[in-house]
């Protein structure tokens, strides 16, 4: 919406008066939290964005098929391939995308937990996914999203080669 709006209509739907507002955008006043907070609400954005320094927010990962970094796993999940597709350094969002490989020893395993979001879109193969209480059949095409904070994981393979993409979604602290 920011950039559709006037200086005349964000001042109306601020509750500011247009001098004000011409007065803050040239740098003449410092303008109070109660009047950014009026400025953001007009706006549709967070107060938090005339804080943010979004220019110096440029990270940007491509990373060529197969040639992601191998992460190690031990015990229970070891045969469980992990290849992190990218990273990004900037930002409070922590996003760890990877291409996950069940190798020919994998076994079924449900009880990852932790904290984030987890969203995964199965490539090839056929599972039982059990969340928490839940289970889905689950296939190429098929995506998962849930709060990853409860117990979860396959819980059976039923056709091989199993492969998804797993996203796991944090804020930064």
């Amino acid at each position: 919406m920011a950039a559709e709006v006037s200086g005349g209509a964000l001042a109306k739907t601020s509750g500011i008066s247009a001098s004000m507002l011409s007065r803050i955008e040239r740098g003449l006043v410092s303008p109070s939290v109660e009047t950014l907070e009026r400025l953001a609400n007009g706006l549709g954005v967070p107060t938090s964005r005339f804080f943010g320094d979004q220019a110096r927010r440029t990270d940007f990962c491509h990373v060529r098929a197969g040639h992601g970094v191998l992460v190690d796993r031990i015990g229970a999940v070891s045969d469980y391939r992990y290849e992190l597709l990218g990273h990004l350094l900037s930002g409070n969002l922590f996003v760890e995308p990877y291409l996950v490989t069940l190798l020919p020893g994998a076994d079924p395993y449900v009880t990852f937990q932790h904290p984030g979001l987890k969203f995964l879109y199965f490539l090839s193969g056929e599972v039982r996914y059990r969340y928490g209480g839940r289970t889905a059949e689950v296939r190429a095409g098929d995506s998962l999203l849930f709060d990853a904070t409860a117990l979860h994981g396959i819980e059976a393979i039923q056709t091989q080669p199993v492969s998804y993409l797993s996203l796991v979604f944090t804020l930064r602290e």
